[in-house]
């Protein structure tokens, strides 16, 4: 917990709903690219990876994403 304002908070990165920790390995250009896009909006590449999750369309982005690779590598 840190202190903001006096009061205890959680730390800026978890929403306080109740959280698990997902570890991810990920390719090196790939971590550039999210350090790059996340210190564009001047966020942790943590936080910027969580608001994208969360987005209303994520989902939709997904599911298309996941059709794109299956006709890309041929899966049905």
């Amino acid at each position: 917990m840190r202190k903001v304002n006096g009061k205890r908070s959680p730390p800026a990165t978890l929403v306080c709903m109740g959280t698990s920790v997902l570890s991810l390995r990920i390719d090196g250009e790939l971590l550039d690219r999210l350090r790059d896009h996340a210190a564009k909006r001047g966020m942790s590449v943590q936080d910027y990876v969580i608001r994208t999750l969360i987005r209303d369309d994520f989902d939709e982005r997904f599911q298309s994403a996941v059709e794109e690779t299956e006709r890309f590598y041929g899966v049905t």
